[in-house]
Order: structure tokens, then sequence, then C-alpha cells
């Protein structure tokens, strides 16, 4: 209602200076032209997604601005004696002057932002060899904003001459929009200059090439996907860090380099198909990817690198053995559940192209230390989200969530932590919905606990909030662009990493610390991680996802909630993950049953069930998993030497046989 008020009001406003300029009406043109501008502001403040509707129908803001002025100048021709038009001649020269330099600053701009836009991007590089400098101010580079703010000056004085028959507010006006003009045309040529532009696209290959050949990277995590897939790389980091060799991080989109979280390892973007095909000549030996996307192909065709699927988490579903995988030289898994699951499903990944090597990240869970302590049980609810197949059975939000929630904030012994997944609700609405209602539960929850809230830990949390970003953000300009981020985020300081995980856990004790001990929170930022919810829960509430799997290395209860419509057994059957799960019907009838067996172990039934599926699910607990996953990595990447050393010798072997061939034809 609020976007189709103002459009509204911004349509209504234009019809009305276009009455006001015909008939003329100077006041109406006064009025209309104000209420015009002020709509603009709205939109350019509030509405941006009206502001792109208006410009996939050739009606941007530059248009806009256009129509706007020549309205005000024939209402001005209109107006008052017949030599008008000769009198207000150089007027409309000005300002047609001014609208020939906002062109040029546009094709400025564009030849700026050319010169600016780099082969490879990257991150914790030292790039200042490529003369990277900051980007120019954003009013340059957008010509809509642009347009707006220097051409305020002339149609605030085309106004004042409208409003006082004096020519000299609208020349004056005029001026100025052309001297912002003229200034903001200088700043770009400057930047056109050779000295001020950054390395071109030949020196910037040449440099990276020299780069590759310095640092003889050996294994590498290849990510490429959308804004909200980076928790899929994000998960692999710390694993990737602690490797043996130097490792590297090989993305595809542009943006991906600022999603990527704090890591001291080195990324690059290679966007273009020709400049990741420069990998096949550096050092790198092993790829290691946790997703599919349409791009992994491209890097699947380089032949002297070796590829190994990771995933970003085992679970149930279909996508857990995706055909994909065969088209990898490996597929690592956590244990042998999952290497039975690909058997079965039978997708064309052979048994031996399996490695099981556990799962790196949950080296941090902290195994389960007895019931819960204290008056208070805590326990996460951290669904799913509802997949792309549609399947009712993925999530439990839309079905069941409202009544888990329901059924566990009746229980004045609960704590609940509410973690959905982030893509929750981008597929069915009705998801999102649910997951609203649910947050709306549990804010009412707190309302109606009245809590007490303790002020003295929140201090000392806002100083290690302030201390994490310090550490894991980089400050740029909110005008900054690619160029100048890869500028500023150089060679990490050294000891970085330890220092960012000594504030990370100082942080998530301080957190926990900081809030009352009977309030439920709703989990949606990036800290705390999932893995620090799980150290503080005593039962976790899930759909069949890689969350249960994860949760199963603490060793402590938990629940799945059954939205298939398959009976118990068969549900069980069918999702080994739910075997030594206590399963939840949609109607969360068994809630009470199943706190008392986290509250009184000597009821719970399935705990020698969950320690025989941790192990078949996650593999044994020695050696840890970082260990079995180092020694994967190196294991790979001796093949790939191997590989390359037979390739050599083969093109070794071959060459004199193609040049004793080739030799009488060249002497014919």
């Amino acid at each position: 209602m609020v976007r189709a008020l103002v459009v509204a009001v911004l349509a209504a406003a234009f019809v009305a200076q276009t009455v006001a300029a015909l008939r003329p009406h100077i006041p109406l043109l006064l009025a209309a032209t104000t209420v015009s501008l002020a709509a603009e502001g709205v939109l350019y403040r509030w509405q941006r997604g009206v502001v792109s509707l208006f410009a996939k129908s050739q009606a941007d803001l530059t248009v806009r601005h256009v129509l706007r002025d020549l309205l005000l100048v024939v209402g001005l021709l209109r107006v008052g004696e017949q030599d008008r038009e000769t009198a207000y001649a150089p007027l409309v020269a000005g300002l047609l002057a001014f609208y020939a330099l906002h062109c040029a600053i546009q094709a400025a701009s564009v030849l700026v932002r050319r010169t600016r836009t780099l082969p490879v991007v990257t991150r914790n590089i030292d790039a200042s060899a490529l003369r990277l400098s900051p980007a120019p101010p954003a009013l340059l580079r957008r010509p809509g904003p642009r347009l707006l703010a220097f051409g305020l000056p002339s149609t605030a004085g085309l106004l004042a001459t409208a409003a006082t028959g004096e020519p000299v507010g609208a020349a004056f006006g005029i001026a100025v929009s052309l001297g912002l003009a003229l200034k903001g045309l200088y700043d770009l040529l400057l930047r056109l200059l050779p000295s001020r532009r950054p390395a071109g696209e030949q020196e910037v290959l040449d440099w990276f090439d020299a780069w590759l050949a310095e640092y003889r990277p050996t294994v590498g995590l290849y990510f490429s996907g959308g804004a909200s897939s980076a928790y899929q790389a994000n998960m692999w980091l710390e694993p990737l860090a602690a490797l043996r060799g130097r490792p590297l991080i090989v993305l595809r989109e542009r943006f991906m380099v600022q999603k990527i979280a704090a890591t001291d390892v080195p990324i690059v973007c290679l966007p273009k198909v020709s400049t990741l095909m420069r990998l096949e000549q550096s050092s790198l030996q092993v790829l290691i990817h946790p997703s599919n996307s349409g791009k992994t192909s491209q890097v699947l065709r380089i032949p002297t690198l070796k590829h190994a699927f990771v995933n970003h988490g085992e679970s149930d579903k279909l996508s857990s053995c995706n055909p994909y995988a065969k088209a990898y030289d490996e597929v690592w898994v956590a244990g042998p559940a999952a290497r039975e699951r690909y058997a079965t499903a039978e997708v064309g990944v052979e048994d031996k192209d399996v490695v099981e090597i556990g799962r790196p990240q949950l080296d941090a869970v902290r195994p389960y230390a007895g019931p819960p302590a204290g008056d208070r049980t805590t326990v996460l609810y951290a669904p799913t989200w509802e997949g792309w197949d549609g399947n009712p059975g993925n999530t439990s939000v839309i079905e069941a969530g409202e009544n888990l929630v329901r059924a566990l904030l009746a229980d004045p012994g609960v704590r609940l932590l509410y973690k959905p997944h982030p893509l929750t609700g981008s597929v069915d609405a009705r998801a999102g919905a649910a997951d609203r209602r649910i947050r709306e539960l549990i804010r009412a929850a707190n309302r109606a606990e009245r809590a007490p809230k303790r002020t003295a830990p929140y201090a000392e949390l806002d100083r290690l909030t302030r201390e994490l970003d310090r550490l894991t953000t980089a400050a740029f300009r909110a005008s900054a662009d690619q160029t100048e981020r890869m500028l500023l985020q150089g060679v990490p300081e050294p000891g970085r990493a330890a220092a960012v995980a000594r504030a990370t856990a100082a942080w998530e004790e301080a957190y926990w610390a900081a809030l009352p001990a009977s309030e439920h929170q709703i989990v949606t930022d990036v800290r705390p991680a999932l893995y620090s919810c799980f150290n503080q829960a005593d039962l976790l509430v899930s759909d069949v996802s890689s969350v249960v799997s994860d949760f199963l290395a603490s060793g402590k209860p938990y629940a799945v909630a059954n939205t298939s419509g398959l009976p118990e057994e068969a549900f069980r059957s069918a999702f080994p993950t739910a075997g030594a799960a206590y399963v939840l019907a949609p109607d969360a009838a068994g809630v009470p049953e199943l706190l008392a067996a986290v509250r009184h172990p000597e009821r719970d039934e399935l705990a020698g069930a969950r320690a025989e599926l941790k192990r078949r699910l996650l593999g044994p607990d020695e050696p840890v998993s970082q260990v079995r996953f180092d020694h994967a990595v190196q294991a790979l990447c001796a093949s790939a030497r191997e590989h390359r050393a037979r390739m050599a010798d083969r093109a070794a072997a071959e060459l004199p046989a193609q040049r004793r061939e080739t030799a009488p034809a060249a002497s014919a």
C-alpha cells in the first residue's frame, strides 16, 4: 500500500505539473513540482524496489527529471510577455548544456568503471603493484542520483523564476548545476589518465601468474553460488586453513569475495573461464568442492587438478547423493553411512572413490556432559528449509513448527533457541509465513515472562563485539567498489587468525552469559554460530537434515519432526539419521515425554543407539576429523603429482615422433 501510494502521488504530481504548465497556472506548477521532488526522495530513501521497476519500464530517474524540467520551462514560456522566449533562450541553452554534460559524465563513468573492473579480484593478497586507488564518489557512478543531486539547483532556480518572474534565479541555479557537472566530469577524466588508471588486463594477468608462481598453492577450496549460499563455503574455512601446504580459495562471482567470512587464506575470484584456466599451469594440485553449481563443470576441465566433493553437510536428503558427484575424482564423506547411501542410490559413484574423513568442523562441538544443570532445559529448534522439490517432509516449519514451539514454550522449565535455516521461505511462502508466526510466539512468551535484564554483562559483550568486528570486518567507505576493497584487503596482519579464534571464543562466552536465563532467543545473525548453539543446547529438535548429523557429535538427545506422513517405523527406515531420534508427530504430542527423557537420563532409551549412529554417520573419534581430512588431501595431492608426471613423460615421448612426421612435410 505504501508503494502504491508513493507511485500514485508521483504520477498525480506529474499530471498536475503538465496541466499547470499548459494552462499555465504558476501556484499549481510550483506545488506539483515540489511534491514530485519530495516523492523522488521518498522513493530513493525507502522504496528502492519501485525505483528498479521504473527503470525496467524505461521511466528511470533521468527521464523523470528531464520531463520535470521540461514542464517547468514550458510553464515559464507560456506565462508573461511575448518576448519571453528570447529572454529565456540563454537559460534553455544552459539547461541543455547541463544535460549534455550529464551524458558526458555518464560516458566517462562507464569508461572509468571498465578500467576498474579487473579480470582478477583478490583478498588477503598484496595487490599494491596494480596501481589500485579509491573509487570515484558514488554520485559520479550512479546516473539517476547524480542527475537528481546536480540538477536540483537548476530545478530550484526554475521554480524561483516561476514564482518571482525574475530570470536571475534560474540563471543562478543553472550555473551551479553546470559547475557541479563540470567538476564531476573533470574528476572522472583525471582518473582516465594513464598514470591514474589501475593496471590493464594483461598486466593484471601477468601479475596473477607471478603471484601463483611465488605463493605456490597446493590445495584450494572452489566455490560458486548465490549470495545466500556463502555459508556452504564458510563452514570449510577453518579446516582448510589448518591443512598442511599452501591453501587457496577460488571463487567465480565478484560479490562472493566479501561474503566469505574472516580468514587469512588468500582468496582469488576468477570470473572468466579463460582466467580460470590459468590455474592449469600453477602448482595447485587439488580443489575441494563444498557444493555443486553450473560453473563447477568449467573447472573440472582442468586436467592437472584433482577434485574432491566434500558437500556442505550430510543428511538423508537426495541432495546428499547427487548424481553430479560422479564427476569428481573422489567423494569425501563423514562416515560409513554416507558410503552406504551412495551405494544404495546407484548414482554412478564407485565405492573406491569414496573416502571417509569425518566432519572437521565438529571438533569444536563439546560432548555430552550429563542432564541439564539447574532448573532450565535449553532446547534448540533448528528446522531446515523447504527445499527446491516442494516435498512437504523437508521442513517441519509449515505443518509442525508452531505446534512444536507452543508445546516447548508451555513448559516453564524450557529455554528455547530458535535458529531457522537462512533460506526458509525463499521457495514456499507458507514457510516464510509460518516462520514469522513462530517468531511472534517466542516474542510473546518473552513479554509474558518479563524476565529481568542483566545490564553488566552487556557492556562486556559490546566491547567484545567491537573487538571481533575490528578483527573480522574491513572498514570501507559506502562508495567503495571492488577495486578499492581489493586495495584495502591486502595481506592480513601476522597472528590475526589466532586472534580471531580467541576473540570469537570470548564473544560466545560473553553472549551466552549476557542472556537472561529464562529468555527465549531467536538466533538469525551470523553470530552465534550453529555449533555454539549446539554447545548450549541440552536437546535438538530438527528435521531430516545435516543439522541432525552434526549434532550427533555431541551425543546429546535429539528429536526429528515427522511431517512426511510415513508411519514412525517406516520413517526411521527411510531416513537413517532418525534411527536414534525421538520422532515427533506434527501435533507435537510427544514433547512432554521427550523433555522428561532429557532431564532424567535413566529414561533415555536411545543413548546407546545415538553412540552407534554417531560412529556410522561421522566415523571413529580417533584420529580426529581434521587429521583424517588432512591425510585425504595429502593423498590426493600425491595422486595429482603422479598424474602430472605421467602426462609430462607421455608428452615428452610423443613429441619427437611428431617432429619426425612433420619434418618431411615441412621440407616438401
